[in-house]
C-alpha cells in the first residue's frame, strides 16, 4: 500500500509577503491562498511544510520559519555577515516529511567564503543538524524533493561557469549522503512524478536530456533539430517539466525575423523520445509555465495568484 502523497503547494512572495496555495486534485482556476505570513523581511525565497502549519522564507542574510499567523519558531542568522547585495540568492524547502529544512547559503557570491554551503536545519528547533561544504560558486539554486523517498536535488547556477547537480540522500544512521553529478552544462528542470527520472536542459541550451533517477544516466537526448527547429535559429528554454510520468513539457525558444522572441510548448513522450505535438499555453514568459505531473499545469508570476490548467 502506497503511503498518502501530502497535498501540492505553491508558494508567492512579494512585498514581504508569503502567500501559499494548495492544489486540490479536483480544482482549475485561480487558487485561493492558504494563509499568509507576514513580514518586514525582504524575502527572496520562501516554501511551506506540507500540512501548512509552517513556512520558511530566505532573506539575503538569513533563513526564518514562521507559524501561520507569522509568529517566529526560529531564525538562522548567516554568518559572517555580508553587505553585498547582488549576485547572490538563496534557496529553502522542506523535507518530504516536514521534519528538516534544506537551505542553500551562495556564500561565496556573498563574500562569507570560498565555497557555498548547503544546510540541513531541524525543523522544530531550527538547531543546524548537517552543513555541507559545496565546490561551488553560485548565484542561486533550486531545490526539488523527489516525490517517493525524499531525497533531495539541488540544481546551482554559476552563471557562465555552467550548473551543478547535488542530490542529498538518507544515509547510514540518518545522516545524509551526498552525491554530486559528474556534469557542469546541465541545469535540473524537473522530477517525474513517479520518482523514475528527471529532465534537464543542456546549459548552452542545445538540447533536453533524461535521466535515471538517482543514477543520472541518460535515457535519451534531443536536440534543438528534433523538434523542427534550424539550431541557429531556436534553443532549449530552461523551463517546462512533467505533465504526467508518460509525458514531458520541453519549451522552445527564438527570435523573429523582427527581432521579437517566442516560446512554444512541446510535449515529448517519455517513454519513447518521441516528439509528440504542442500545447498552447499562454504566458508572460516561458519560467510561468509549471507542469504538476497529473495532466494540468500553473501559469502566473512571482506577484500573481496561480491560475490551474487542464488540456
Amino acid at each position: 500500500m502506497m503511503p498518502e502523497q501530502p497535498p501540492e503547494i505553491t508558494t508567492r512572495h512579494h512585498g514581504g509577503q508569503i502567500t501559499a496555495y494548495v492544489i486540490a486534485s479536483d480544482t482549475l482556476g485561480a487558487l485561493e491562498p492558504a494563509f499568509r505570513a507576514r513580514s518586514g523581511d525582504e524575502v527572496v525565497a520562501s516554501a511551506v511544510r506540507p500540512d501548512l502549519d509552517r513556512a520558511v522564507y530566505a532573506t539575503l542574510g538569513e533563513v526564518v520559519c514562521v507559524t501561520r499567523a507569522g509568529d517566529v519558531v526560529w531564525a538562522s542568522t548567516f554568518e559572517p555577515h555580508s553587505d553585498t547585495r547582488y549576485g547572490h540568492r538563496p534557496s529553502c524547502a522542506w523535507s518530504l516529511d516536514g521534519l528538516t529544512v534544506w537551505v542553500y547559503r551562495p556564500d561565496a557570491m556573498a563574500g562569507r567564503g570560498s565555497e557555498d554551503q548547503w544546510v540541513v536545519y531541524d525543523a522544530d528547533s531550527g538547531v543546524v543538524l548537517f552543513r555541507r561544504e559545496l565546490e561551488t560558486v553560485g548565484h542561486g539554486a533550486e531545490h526539488h524533493v523527489h516525490p517517493l523517498d525524499g531525497s533531495v536535488y539541488l540544481v546551482i547556477g554559476e552563471g557562465q561557469d555552467g550548473a551543478a547537480l547535488v542530490r542529498g540522500a538518507a544515509g547510514v544512521e540518518g545522516e545524509p549522503e551526498f552525491v554530486t553529478y559528474p556534469w557542469s552544462d546541465r541545469c535540473l528542470i524537473d522530477l517525474a512524478p513517479d520518482g523514475k527520472q528527471f529532465m534537464t536542459v543542456d546549459h548552452g541550451q542545445g538540447d533536453v536530456a533524461f535521466h535515471r533517477h538517482p543514477s543520472g544516466d541518460v535515457f535519451f537526448t534531443l536536440p534543438v533539430d528534433a523538434f523542427g527547429y534550424d539550431p541557429e535559429d531556436a534553443f532549449v528554454e530552461w523551463s517546462g517539466g512533467y505533465l504526467t510520468s508518460e509525458t514531458a513539457v520541453v519549451t522552445l525558444g527564438g527570435e523573429s525575423e523582427d527581432e521579437e522572441e517566442w516560446y512554444r510548448y512541446h510535449l515529448v513522450d517519455v517513454g519513447t523520445g518521441a516528439v509528440s505535438g504542442e500545447i498552447t499555453v499562454t504566458t508572460a514568459n516561458p519560467y510561468e509555465l509549471k507542469p504538476l505531473g497529473d495532466g494540468t499545469w500553473l501559469t502566473g508570476g512571482a506577484a500573481e495568484s496561480p491560475v490551474r490548467w487542464s488540456r
